[in-house]
């Protein structure tokens, strides 16, 4: 089966429109986790815009599931990295004035750079994703930095329609059949619905999806433990 991290940093933005307690961004994980989700997903950004500081260190201590946190390789995210020891840390791109994260990691221009900051997280225990636009010479980049999984930014397949979409899928199934053919495991996310997600979760190889968006969208009216397991009877 391919397994489901849940992205709560939603949980978050809504918590920081009123900038106080709720909704609880621990009770969120517990929901999820209790729900079947095999790992919490929360991204700590520079600007702090949902996920803070002290959030990471609480469900560091809580989860009972995988944590994936998802971060910017600047020092001072990978200072915290290195002290809270997620199970995985996903390297991702950030820009400051983007609404959500925008397209992938440009590994090819810095990957002896990120080689290093892969290094730094395997001398701790910590496995690492790299958040990668379907792209085989992204692959090929993030294989070299010895990177332990690439995750496919699956954005604009989600967003296209028609033939434009068919070309999306075709990029993804292209970059999932070459991944196969190197020790490094597949994941993929952004985007992911309900309505989108099949075709995605039959690419081969592919070993886990990261879900935020729909999830907490659609717990508004179906409650997030019904929002997680619909998504886990797509996946089985």
């Amino acid at each position: 089966m391919v397994e489901l991290g849940v992205n709560i940093d939603h949980i978050a933005t809504l918590r920081e429109a009123r900038k106080g307690a709720v909704p609880s961004v621990l009770e969120a994980a517990r929901v999820c986790e209790a729900a079947g989700a095999h790992q919490i997903t929360v991204h700590l950004r520079q600007d702090r815009r949902h996920i803070h500081d002290h959030d990471i260190y609480t469900l560091r201590e809580a989860l009972r599931v995988r944590m994936n946190f998802e971060m910017a390789a600047v020092p001072e995210i990978i200072a915290i990295a290195h002290e809270i020891t997620p199970y995985t840390v996903c390297l991702v791109p950030e820009n400051r004035t983007e609404v959500t994260t925008e397209g992938g990691l440009d590994v090819t221009a810095q990957q002896d750079r990120l080689a290093e900051v892969v290094q730094g997280m395997h001398a701790r225990g910590i496995k690492v994703s790299i958040f990668i636009d379907p792209d085989i010479d992204q692959v090929d980049a993030s294989i070299a930095t010895g990177a332990d999984s690439v995750e496919l930014h699956t954005g604009a397949y989600a967003n296209a329609e028609g033939a434009a979409r068919d070309a999306e899928f075709a990029r993804l199934r292209a970059c999932a059949e070459h991944i196969a053919k190197h020790p490094i495991a597949f994941h993929a996310g952004h985007g992911l619905t309900v309505k989108n997600l099949a075709p995605v979760a039959a690419l081969p190889g592919l070993r886990e999806v990261n879900i935020g968006h729909d999830i907490v969208a659609r717990s508004i009216f179906i409650g997030l433990s019904n929002a997680v397991q619909e998504i886990l009877a797509l996946l089985r």
